[in-house]
């Protein structure tokens, strides 16, 4: 659960998130970087993606658990505090608010404007958008849209110090991908921070 106060500073208890996306796009990816972005800020955490009999484009959905306190709770989550949507093309396909509450937001790959996606999910909680694809397109090349979407989590939400996230992003990435691609998953970190609506 989080709070908010006049929209500018975020006092934070214990926050759970889902996210939705599809094979291939990087979600378990991006709940990795997240979780281990908190853990080094001394939080507490626990994140696992739903395994099953995933495919390359299946819907397959991911859980975070961040805390100030040890977590005890090993269960899936059931009403996140933030809902992520990694693929547009879920909404009306799949209950992606399923179990959301009035305070829930949701951060969106979407290329409408955020008014578009209440509608689309037929709500009136808070969402975010962004065209997430098109940014990780013009910036890495293909639709690998997790570090564009953790850019766009951050700013909406702030869980975790953003040069933190760099960092993380920076350091995971190191030796398995060359410089200049951690260089564009930077760009398209930063992107998702300052164009997210």
């Amino acid at each position: 659960m989080y709070y908010r106060a006049w929209g500018v500073q975020w006092y934070q208890m214990d926050i759970e998130i889902c996210w939705h996306g599809r094979g291939g796009q990087g979600v378990v990816t991006a709940n990795e970087i997240l979780a281990e972005t908190a853990i080094l800020a001394g939080k507490y955490v626990k994140a696992f993606p739903e395994f099953g009999p995933e495919r390359m484009g299946a819907p397959i959905r991911a859980f975070t658990r961040i805390s100030e306190n040890p977590i005890r709770i090993h269960s899936q989550v059931y009403e996140p505090d933030i809902v992520i949507i990694m693929d547009g093309t879920l909404v009306g396909k799949v209950d992606v608010t399923k179990g959301a509450t009035k305070d829930t937001i949701v951060v969106a790959n979407y290329a409408g404007s955020p008014k578009e996606l209440q509608d689309a999910l037929m709500t009136d909680i808070e969402c975010h958008t962004l065209d997430a694809q098109k940014i990780a397109i013009e910036e890495i090349g293909k639709p690998m849209v997790n570090t564009v979407m953790l850019g766009a989590l951050i700013k909406c939400s702030p869980l975790v110090g953003y040069d933190h996230l760099e960092d993380q992003i920076t350091s995971k990435f190191t030796g398995k991908l060359p410089d200049k691609v951690i260089l564009k998953n930077l760009s398209s970190l930063k992107r998702g921070y300052q164009e997210v609506q």
